[in-house]
């Protein structure tokens, strides 16, 4: 079977569910405002302040603040990379996905820096998240026939706004479906946001582990799809990759 034929038949894979998106980008958001709120000052979802930061902080001649940003740019780096190299052999192991495998991942990364001390170093949550949100960036990229991203907002702007012309334009439910889509990612990121500046200014490091519910749920969905559901569809490869 070409790939061509791979991924127009796998729409309805669980690990391309326009509900799992949601989820991932509410949980992204969380991380967003916990690691700039608590742990820093540093963005863990997308590396473009980051790297603003950096330029900022050599133009003011701070060199050791400016180098404190390659942190985080490195690891999102590495996420990417490891994310990369490893997803076709996974799925040929025909074990579990690469999805199933990165969401408990993140379990046990998020359940590691919910018990770290408040006195530990901010680096080691700024690298774990940075870590685990490029590993998902890179990951989840399609939904509903939609190039979508479940870490960052920039793309859903640009894809709503292209959408909103397209549809005015030629009136096809596509484009209105478009700009739902990206809509709703946007809003889920917020209010992730939102929740996660709460709980952190009551809880603390604690807060992060509230998202071990919403990662539980689509964990237990993925490993029911790859054990049971989905046994006999691993050679169906999901869209965008």
């Amino acid at each position: 079977m070409s790939k061509l034929n791979e991924r127009v038949k796998s729409e309805n894979l669980e690990v391309e569910k326009f509900w799992v998106y949601v989820v991932l980008m509410l949980v992204s958001g969380f991380y967003g405002a916990f690691t700039y709120t608590i742990r820093g000052g540093v963005f863990s979802n997308a590396q473009t302040a980051n790297f603003v930061l950096m330029a900022i902080a050599f133009g003011n001649k701070q060199w050791a603040h400016a180098l404190y940003f390659v942190i985080p740019i490195s690891a999102y780096l590495f996420g990417i990379t490891i994310s990369e190299v490893i997803y076709d052999p996974m799925r040929k192991l025909k074990i579990l996905r690469w999805e199933t495998v990165l969401i408990f991942i993140e379990i046990v990364v998020v359940t590691i820096l919910g018990f770290l001390p408040e006195s530990a170093p901010f680096q080691i949550s700024q690298i774990a998240i940075n870590f685990i949100c490029s590993m998902q960036f890179n990951t989840f990229r399609q939904t509903r026939e939609i190039s979508v991203s479940t870490t960052f907002c920039t793309n859903h702007l640009k894809g709503m706004g292209n959408s909103i012309v397209k549809f005015y334009r030629d009136g096809k439910s596509k484009d209105k479906k478009e700009i739902t889509v990206h809509f709703t990612m946007i809003l889920v990121f917020v209010i992730g946001a939102i929740i996660s500046t709460v709980l952190c200014n009551k809880y603390l490091g604690r807060a992060i582990l509230i998202t071990l519910i919403p990662l539980g749920v689509i964990f237990l969905k993925f490993l029911y799809a790859d054990l049971k559901k989905e046994r006999d569809k691993f050679d169906i490869v999901p869209r965008g990759h």
